[in-house]
């Protein structure tokens, strides 16, 4: 069996006057398994929404609970079970990023060291009850590869492909784009380092107020989209890559907010 990737939306956003955002993730399937770059909005989720998201949360990004679209729904419709993911890597820790994580606990969940010690403070951002399962977390602390003249850390994963963290901060403290090869084809996922693939080419892109309101830290976010942007632009025939809420970015199979909601 080929390894192959898949593109998935887990869950939708949707909070006026703001157009409706997806969430985009990844199924990289092989014969070792199934592998998730992050889990959108989780079966528990759905269950237990204040206690898991919050009702600011929930209020201020519009989240739609939405059973059919959870990550364990689709994998379940794709002839799997939970036990068959064996590897989860996230780009951060959102809710919006890491609901799905309760659904799949068998999974070893691969993230950057800096994010898991964000994961650890009283941050308000992050849910503590998203995690109270205790996943079976592996973080990541050195950049020990250059991936296309950016610094990136591999991961150890059951499937045998080279995936890669690339560190692109401030939209959290350890916010990190994942990049996959499969069958000499790269894909970088950059996860939120931008919202709109807009902003890559127009700095004043009406969503960077959102960004920079949602930034850890604004300017280390800019700093890492500037990066991103020199990367693509000297090497983007090289690898395609989409981030985590551009609708535009689905592949036209997956279903829109409107056929959904």
């Amino acid at each position: 069996m080929k390894t192959e990737l898949l593109h998935a939306n887990f869950g939708w956003l949707h909070a006026p006057p703001f157009p409706p955002a997806c969430c985009h993730c990844l199924i990289i399937r092989s014969e070792a398994g199934l592998m998730l770059v992050d889990t959108g909005i989780g079966m528990q989720d759905i269950a237990s929404p204040e206690e898991r998201v919050g009702t600011e949360a929930m209020q201020a990004a519009g989240f739609q609970f939405i059973e059919s679209v959870t990550a364990l729904a689709q994998i379940q419709e794709l002839g799997y079970t939970a036990a068959d993911v064996t590897d989860i890597i996230l780009t951060h820790g959102d809710p919006d990023h890491v609901g799905g994580l309760a659904d799949f606990p068998d999974a070893r969940v691969h993230l950057s060291a800096e994010e898991k010690l964000q994961l650890e403070t009283d941050d308000p951002r992050y849910r503590s009850a998203q995690f109270s399962h205790r996943p079976q977390w592996v973080t990541y602390d050195i950049n020990d590869a250059d991936w296309f003249g950016m610094p990136s850390r591999c991961v150890d994963t059951a499937v045998n492909i080279d995936v890669r963290l690339i560190p692109l901060f401030g939209h959290t403290g350890g916010h990190c784009g994942v990049a996959v090869e499969t069958e000499g084809d790269w894909f970088l996922h950059v996860g939120d380092a931008y919202y709109l693939r807009g902003e890559l080419t127009d700095p004043r892109h009406p969503i960077g107020e959102l960004a920079a309101f949602r930034a850890t830290d604004n300017a280390e976010r800019l700093t890492s989209l500037a990066r991103l942007k020199t990367c693509i632009d000297a090497h983007g025939d090289a690898f395609a890559y989409c981030g985590y809420h551009d609708t535009s970015e689905l592949p036209a199979s997956v279903p829109a907010f409107e056929e959904i909601c």
